[in-house]
């Protein structure tokens, strides 16, 4: 069985589906130490000039775990999310199939960045078709940190293969994952090209938020996502 782990993210981009559609489980790690200027409360979205961030404002202290990380809603943020979307996004061919969810998402109030990020993402797998099952680091209360902590997941879930991030080869202790007899594989993820917005004018952009699959691509999505190789 195929477990992969990661910090539950923002609008994550096309290659953290792809992680999630190539395991059995994805465990969303929210119990570790929030990291700013990261991935975990921000995205790109495509648009006429290139791309731009979209970014949830938190409020935080450092050390703090990303499950308690609160959204700092004195910023107007949703607005600001949702008419970046419908500006960027209303000409997509997609873009009325899915953006009903975007518009309810950013009508109601969110107070834990996490929760934010865990609804999203579990919408975008159902409607990408992706049969992993999802799960939260959180519930199960194991000790441990850094590779240990993740070997711990692997083992509380009955995992025989990890497959981490290419990122991990430069953090990983491999050693801890061969002593409980747990495979470890890399992801290489490549990066497809599809038909985008502003195509014709700037040209592809890559690393953008699964979205930009999503509202150019439909339900073809998931078969352009898996272009990208193990």
């Amino acid at each position: 069985m195929i477990v992969s782990i990661h910090q539950p993210q923002y609008l994550p981009w096309l290659g953290y589906f792809d992680k999630i559609a190539k395991s059995n489980i994805f465990v969303f790690l929210d119990d570790v130490q929030y990291k700013k200027n990261e991935w975990q409360n921000r995205n790109k979205i495509k648009n006429a000039q290139g791309w731009q961030w979209l970014t949830v404002p938190v409020s935080y202290k450092f050390g703090q775990c990303i499950s308690k990380v609160l959204i700092n809603n004195a910023v107007k943020w949703r607005k600001k999310h949702l008419t970046a979307m419908t500006t960027n996004y209303n000409k997509a061919r997609y873009f009325d199939e899915y953006g009903d969810f975007f518009q309810d998402l950013y009508n109601q109030d969110w107070e834990y960045l996490a929760e934010l990020n865990i609804y999203i993402i579990k919408y975008l797998v159902k409607v990408l078709d992706i049969k992993t099952n999802l799960v939260r680091a959180s519930e199960f209360k194991l000790e441990g940190r850094g590779t240990t902590h993740l070997v711990n997941i692997c083992k509380k879930l009955g995992a025989d293969t990890y497959l981490s991030g290419i990122g991990g080869r430069d953090y990983l202790e491999l050693k801890e994952f061969e002593k409980e007899k747990i495979k470890v594989i890399f992801q290489d993820f490549q990066h497809p090209v599809y038909a985008q917005t502003y195509e014709n004018n700037i040209g592809f952009q890559l690393h953008m938020s699964i979205v930009d699959l999503l509202f150019n691509c439909g339900k073809d999505s998931l078969v352009i996502l898996r272009e990208g190789k193990l």
